[in-house]
């Protein structure tokens, strides 16, 4: 794909973002489109974020799990880029009505770096020795793809569908935890709404951000010391809309909550 292009569908999605004005699939319109052409037009849509003001935080890998995958039908992990501007704290009042188009809750675990790491050649354990703290994440995809209908130049193209997210005020070592056997239970408006493992992300969280590492090194991108990694979702995305109130637990780690307004 040309360079125009690339800043055209970039600009585009950029838009669609600020006005909540989602766009048809890239895919329909550039059916030849290439994972690296997606990743240079959502390189073109970060730019404008930061030329606004916005800062990388963090990273963030997404559709790790079967169930996230059956029901996106995109059968192959994305990659996109947390800014300052998508954190909010637990308990967050998150906004819906001019922030966000169709969001969905995840439940997942967060890595927070204690050093740089880069890929190619990245393994779990040094992964598990770049992560200072793990903490319980809601992460609130957002599409800017009319109706999800994505496939994944489309997700990879629009930052990984990433909208905001919600760090657990709980960090804990991962080093005292088997995070394959991590339960997560999520409830929605108070009922139990679904539960997951850790081994639902690539069978280990630890693999899921060692995959991120090595495809970002790829393109010469690093992670950072400081920054923020969101490893998959552990459960089935959920529609939420104003009124709902989101929760979940980490046994033995903790948990987190939102609420849509």
């Amino acid at each position: 794909m040309n360079p125009e292009k690339i800043q055209q569908y970039g600009d585009a999605l950029y838009k669609a973002l600020c006005w909540q004005r989602p766009l048809p699939p890239l895919t329909d319109k550039e059916p030849d489109i290439t994972i690296e052409d997606a990743y240079r037009i959502s390189q073109v849509l970060l730019a404008r974020r930061l030329d606004a003001g916005e800062r990388v935080v963090g990273k963030k890998i997404g559709v790790t799990s079967k169930p996230v995958q059956d029901m996106l039908g995109v059968f192959q992990p994305d990659f996109g880029f947390l800014t300052d501007t998508m954190e909010c704290p637990d308990g967050a009042d998150i906004p819906i009505a001019g922030h966000l188009i169709q969001p969905r809750a995840e439940g997942e675990i967060a890595f927070r770096l204690r050093k740089d790491l880069q890929g190619p050649g990245v393994t779990e354990q040094d992964v598990l020795d770049a992560t200072a703290t793990i903490m319980p994440c809601f992460e609130i995809v957002d599409s800017r793809i009319v109706d999800w209908k994505i496939k994944i130049q489309d997700t990879v193209a629009d930052n990984a569908s990433c909208g905001v997210y919600v760090l657990g005020r709980n960090e804990v070592d991962p080093r005292d935890f088997d995070l394959p056997s991590l339960k997560m239970t999520i409830y929605k408006n108070g009922e139990r709404h679904s539960e997951g493992l850790g081994s639902a992300v690539q069978g280990n969280p630890l693999t899921a951000v060692a995959w991120l590492a090595n495809t970002l090194g790829e393109f010469g991108i690093p992670f950072k010391a400081g920054e923020v990694i969101l490893s998959g979702s552990l459960a089935p995305l959920i529609p939420v809309v104003a009124g709902d109130e989101m929760s979940l637990e980490i046994e033995g780690v903790g948990g987190c909550s939102c609420r849509f307004v």
